[in-house]
Order: C-alpha cells, then structure tokens, then sequence
C-alpha cells in the first residue's frame, strides 16, 4: 500500500494562516503528489487537489461535512446549522429550496438588479477624484439581492447592513479582533432576519410571492414541520452573504480588464459568448474561497491509499482551479481558454465541486458568473475609467 506523502512540517497551522491559498498546491507541486498529509492544529489532516480528489469528496457515503468546518467559520461565514454542514437526505432536502430560487433566468434578474445599483451610483463617480471599485460594487450588489430576496431593507439601514454581511467572510479567517466583530455581525443579522421571518408566517409582514424571504420562510424540513425561525436566518443569509462577496469578483474583473486591454474590446464585440469565457476565466484564475473540507465516515482506500475514519480531508479550490496537470499555463489570465468548454463539473471549483442540485457546489454560482458577465459589459460600455492604484498586485494571505 502506498504511504500519503508527508509535508514534512511537525505543525503547519500558522503557514496556512500565512498563504491560505497556495498551501496547498505549492505543497503538491514540491512532493509531486495531488495529495499529502500535514499537522494542523496538532491533528493529521490530509490535503489533496484535482479532478479526481472533487469527486472524491462529493462521496457522501465516504464523507460527510458535519464537524468538517472549523467552528471560527460556522460562527462567521456559513452560520450554525446551516447547509454546508448537513448530508443525506436532510442536505439535499434543503438544497432543493436553493437551486429552486436560484436558476439561471434568477441569476441573471439579479445580476441585472445589482448593476443596475451600480449605474445609479456611477452616475455621482465624476465629481470624485477616485473611487473604490470593490466598495461601490459590495453596496450596489446588496441592494440588488436585498431587492430581489424580498428582504425590506431602509435606505438609512443599507450602509450598515453592508459592511456587517461583507464582515461574515472578509474576516471568516482573520486571527485579528476584527473576526469577533464578525461573530457579532452574523448574530445581529440572523436575529433580524429570524424576526422577519416570524413577520412572515403571521402574516404581517408579506414579501412577495415566491421570494427568497417568503420560500425560506415558508419551507418544511422533511419531517413536514417549518424550518427553525433562526435556521432559516442562517439559510437566507447564506444566500445574501455569498451574492454580496461576488463584489471581490468585480473589482477582479475590472483588474483583468486594465491588465488586459485586449479584454475591453472582447467584451463588447464578442458579445454573451466572449463575457461568458471571460467570467469563468476570472472565477478560475483569481482567489475566491481557498477550500473546504470533509471528514472520512470510515476507513476505506482510494488508489491504494488509506484513509482513516474521523479524519479532516482538505480539498484545495484553488489549488485545483491552478493545478499544471489540469490547467495548461495556469498563471496566465486566458478567457479563449472556456471555447467549448464542457462545463466539467469537478475541474473549476471556485464555489465547490459537483452537481449544484446534489453535491456541496455552491447552488448560487450562476449568479456569480452572470454578475461578472455584467459588470464587464458595465465597465466596458457604459463608463470610462483608468486605475489610480499603482499596485494592483493581490493579498493572498488574506
């Protein structure tokens, strides 16, 4: 049987805190393997990436999420209870509701609600020096999943509601003060929502028909009962919170639009099929989330190898979307590279790996591509702009 290699580091916690986003890969990349085992937390963990290591995950038999994610993260980006940590029956129970609301012609409503915002705002950017691309585009893309969700927002309340859903995943893993903020920013947002949702069911408060707030609020689990008040909290902002950080999308598609000016003139002569490679170029090339992770339910073996039950399995999203075995030159930003794409299920895996209607892929990701196409049609035929940072080099420990 073939030993799993060894990173060969007696605790490497604080070299993933320092480059979460490489440690994977660059670890592969030395070893020569698509997997290794590394101390994390004083506890063996097994790290792995590529097609195969996708699949491998989705096995819900083999492993399930529940206990995979470290607490910090539940308590800040995904909220107790929520659907990334169920299996079975319960998770697809529950993912239902979402690739329910969250179609095609859905993301496209929402992508066009969310730059609409954006124009608006736009409209007072010339009597500004500069502008902060990211923060304009986090504030127009809540407005936009607010309005299409159903959620009544006031216009005094947007500013604040904003930055605490942006806090639940720009701090998810800080070791800084500023996590505990984020703690408290996902409590304060689930509580108000749980009120909504009491709202809903006694019939004071009426969202529209079919709405994200009026389906959440009205689901049943299996057992036919109503979803938990504060579970569907969890669960809406699960679908706020992710809609919200596609704004890291859009300033990175405004980056690749100034470091590739070819790319301008692509997107509005090449039309919907030019902006459709250019967006899943941008979510396979630059950082989004870096990983995720399952636990083995019982031993088995893969390829030969052993897995032991109770053990944290890491798959590398970045690593995977950067791997040299499955990317030809994957440091380079190539739109051309998704002509004919089949639309590989286990080979980008920027939100997770899978089918959206039974795996652990984020159900919302069409909403992601769809933004991007707009916002790269925004910034291309609407406005005209120049880049004030003389750094546009990335952060990748954050």
């Amino acid at each position: 049987m073939p030993v799993i290699p060894h990173d060969g580091c007696p605790e490497s916690s604080l070299a993933l805190i320092a480059d979460p986003y490489d440690f994977i890969g660059r670890r592969c990349d030395r070893l020569g393997s698509d997997l290794f085992r590394t101390r994390l937390l004083l506890k063996t963990n097994i790290c792995m990436r590529g097609p195969a290591a996708v699949e491998l995950l989705c096995d819900q038999s083999r492993f399930t999420r529940s206990g995979a994610v470290l607490k910090r993260f539940e308590r800040t980006l995904t909220g107790v209870g929520g659907v990334q940590g169920l299996d079975g029956e319960e998770h697809s129970a529950r993912k239902r509701y979402f690739t329910a609301l969250l179609t095609e012609p859905e993301a496209v409503r929402m992508a066009d609600m969310s730059i609409g915002h954006l124009r608006a705002a736009s409209r007072r950017w010339p009597a500004r020096q500069s502008v902060v691309l990211y923060d304009e585009a986090r504030d127009a893309i809540c407005r936009g999943v607010c309005e299409w969700a159903g959620v009544p927002v006031e216009e005094s309340e947007y500013d604040s509601l904003t930055r605490d859903i942006a806090a639940m995943y720009e701090h998810a893993g800080s070791v800084s003060p500023k996590h505990f903020g984020a703690r408290f920013a996902r409590r304060k947002r689930e509580h108000w929502i749980a009120r909504m949702v009491r709202e809903v069911r006694a019939n004071r408060l009426r969202p529209p028909a079919g709405s994200a707030l009026d389906a959440i609020a009205k689901h049943r689990e299996s057992n036919g009962e109503l979803v938990d008040p504060q579970i569907a909290a969890v669960e809406l902002l699960n679908v706020l919170r992710p809609v919200v950080a596609v704004a890291v999308y859009v300033a990175f598609a405004a980056i690749a639009l100034h470091e590739h000016r070819e790319c301008r003139e692509l997107v509005v002569s090449g039309g919907d099929e030019y902006r459709e490679m250019f967006a899943q170029e941008g979510r396979r090339y630059f950082p989004f989330f870096p990983a995720v992770a399952g636990r083995v339910r019982q031993d088995f073996e893969w390829r030969g190898y052993h897995f032991p039950k109770g053990t944290r399995v890491i798959l590398g999203l970045h690593a995977t979307n950067h791997d040299p075995g499955v990317w030809e030159a994957p440091g380079e930003f190539r739109p051309e590279r998704f002509r004919n794409w089949n639309g590989d299920l286990y080979r980008l895996v920027p939100q997770g790996g899978g089918a959206r209607e039974r795996d652990h892929r984020c159900p919302g990701d069409r909403v992601s591509v769809e933004t991007i196409k707009a916002a790269a049609k925004f910034l291309c035929e609407e406005i005209r702009f120049d880049v004030a940072s003389p750094d546009l080099s990335l952060q990748m420990s954050k």
